[in-house]
């Protein structure tokens, strides 16, 4: 059986696990390696660091002074991001939680990259022609 989302340990796990399988796919892999020449070591702590603050309402996150959208607006300037790479991101993710983890938390995760997906899409004006699904929304969640 598996157990939900506890602790940070938990996230650096689901990153660790999601990169590894994003870094290879061949819908979205080449973003990370390619456009956005993603360094592990450097970025793992800061979205582990984004999605602890989102899952467990820690300030950790707000020592970056990233924004996430704009981050992703830089790379879909240098190289223009489709809905079927957020859709791809969000598949990836989902299975790679379901994977790993069940329960509430785990959950809400899936909930929120579902919602940040679709305003990702939004904020670069390039919604998707079906809409991406969020997971849980057959079900009454969001």
């Amino acid at each position: 059986m598996l157990k939900d989302v506890e602790s940070r340990t938990d996230i650096d796990r689901l990153m660790n696990v999601f990169y590894e399988r994003a870094l290879g796919d061949s819908v979205i892999g080449y973003i990370f390696t390619d456009v956005a020449k993603l360094d592990l070591e450097h970025h793992l702590p800061i979205i582990g660091d984004f999605w602890e603050s989102l899952l467990f309402g820690t300030p950790t996150y707000q020592k970056h002074g990233r924004n996430p959208m704009l981050v992703h607006k830089e790379l879909h300037a240098k190289s223009p991001l489709t809905p079927q790479h957020f859709e791809r991101w969000l598949e990836l993710f989902t299975a790679t939680i379901d994977d790993l983890f069940a329960g509430e938390n785990a959950d809400h995760l899936k909930v929120r990259a579902g919602a940040i997906a679709a305003r990702m899409l939004d904020f670069l004006g390039i919604a998707s022609a079906t809409p991406v699904e969020i997971y849980g929304a057959d079900r009454g969640h969001r």
